[in-house]
């Protein structure tokens, strides 16, 4: 039997993304793209919320595209909010909008978002060896970068605690613990430089 974080037995949902997903490296714009949006929309919220309306997500912000998603207009942002498939927050969908924007100016100014993103790490992924869920960090020094520079190119809601969750899930740092069969995995992943 597979030992995994001990969070990851919450639901069906939460496994899958676990043991596919959380912790691999990621280089693509629009991934990264999808996480930066999806990691805004979780805060004061459950992850379990969240995974439960991404398929709402990707078909309402046209499959986590920044252009079309920076050129929504303010009627075709009032129609989302009507939507229950996303979280109904003016807020955040208005920060969706932005982040489109900033995104698009970051990867005119870098090639790519990736390209500036991964700087926070060295360009490489940071392997932790956590024995207990307790022994992770909300926030990093890595993550409190981030996130200042985030903001001061107008992103919205990439506080640092958002920022280090998005490290995360984006495999920018290795947080699954080192008796999850996935530590090693993605530790593998890392070091051949295949996300």
């Amino acid at each position: 039997m597979k030992v995994r974080c001990s969070w990851a037995s919450g639901s069906d949902l939460y496994l899958t993304y676990h043991d596919r997903e959380w912790g691999v490296p990621q280089y693509d714009d629009r991934t990264l793209f999808e996480f930066l949006i999806l990691e805004g929309a979780q805060a004061g919220l459950s992850w379990s919320t969240i995974l439960n309306k991404r398929q709402g997500y990707r078909q309402l912000f046209e499959d986590f595209d920044p252009a079309r998603v920076a050129a929504f207009s303010a009627s075709e942002i009032a129609e989302r909010l009507q939507n229950p498939a996303i979280v109904r927050n003016r807020a955040k969908v208005n920060a969706a909008v932005t982040n489109a924007r900033a995104f698009l100016e970051v990867q005119q100014q870098y090639g790519s978002f990736s390209a500036y993103i991964w700087q926070f790490v060295g360009s490489h992924p940071i392997q932790n060896r956590w024995h207990s869920l307790d022994q992770l960090p909300a926030t990093t020094v890595e993550s409190d970068a981030m996130s200042k520079d985030l903001r001061k190119r107008g992103f919205k809601f990439v506080g640092s605690t958002i920022c280090y969750a998005f490290m995360q899930a984006m495999g920018m740092v290795n947080d699954h613990t080192v008796d999850c069969f996935r530590h090693d995995e993605c530790s593998h992943l890392a070091s051949s430089g295949r996300g």
